[in-house]
């Protein structure tokens, strides 16, 4: 198996154990991915659109991992797939469309959002309040999705083998911890969506996060001042 999360320059554990420990975590998230037959058919039918750099993530991820961590039998409802891709030099929405119509019949039973990450600044202001930088890479794009348990992805390459991207670890996503990554959602937002996700109650285990925005949003600030 390939781990693909070095080109994002987020931020990972630098110590042996820290690092060791994430290898323990992509080991036990390759094997509930493949103990799947719902994931495992989700990146068949998405590896068939043979796009050069794709991943299906965040809520999926999420759902399949909390689900086998508390023991569900059936998955949980998933409002849809999210196919995640970058080909910066086909920025329309009538691509996403394309390809999420090839989707529907490749793999009929996935509830598809198809989402080129190179075009996110495109709609992000009118979707979200404010203007965004266009992303660099799609392991950048995972790195700002709106939770860091949710900052994960999968993608299937010609030969079976696994491709993980988490660029800010696996810890919370295996720890069931809900914190904002502000990397681009506002406190209003995070708040919104864990009204909404109703975390807790679908998934009793779950602790979320409501009272670090503040510290985190000024440790990001920091971090821009000192040019990281």
């Amino acid at each position: 198996m390939q781990h693909n999360h070095s080109a994002c320059g987020a931020s990972r554990p630098s110590r042996p154990a820290g690092q060791q420990k994430q290898a323990r975590l992509e080991q036990q998230l390759e094997a509930i991915v493949r103990q799947s037959s719902w994931f495992m058919e989700a990146l068949r039918g998405a590896r068939q659109l043979e796009l050069n750099d794709w991943c299906i993530g965040a809520g999926a991820v999420r759902n399949l991992v909390w689900d086998h961590l508390h023991g569900h039998p059936e998955p949980s409802y998933l409002a849809d797939v999210d196919l995640a891709y970058f080909e910066p030099l086909q920025l329309s929405a009538a691509r996403d469309a394309e390809l999420q119509a090839k989707l529907s019949i490749l793999a009929p039973r996935f509830p598809w959002e198809v989402t080129n990450q190179a075009a996110v600044h495109l709609w992000f202001e009118s979707c979200f309040g404010h203007a965004v930088e266009p992303l660099q890479s799609l392991c950048e794009a995972v790195a700002s999705w709106p939770e860091f348990a949710t900052s994960v992805a999968v993608s299937l390459d010609a030969e079976d083998g696994l491709h993980i991207i988490a660029p800010h670890g696996l810890d919370d996503l295996f720890d069931m911890r809900v914190q904002c990554n502000p990397a681009r959602v506002s406190e209003q937002i995070y708040r919104q969506r864990v009204e909404q996700k109703r975390y807790r109650e679908r998934w009793p285990l779950v602790s979320v996060v409501l009272d670090d925005f503040e510290f985190v949003q000024r440790a990001k600030e920091r971090d821009k001042e000192r040019g990281r």
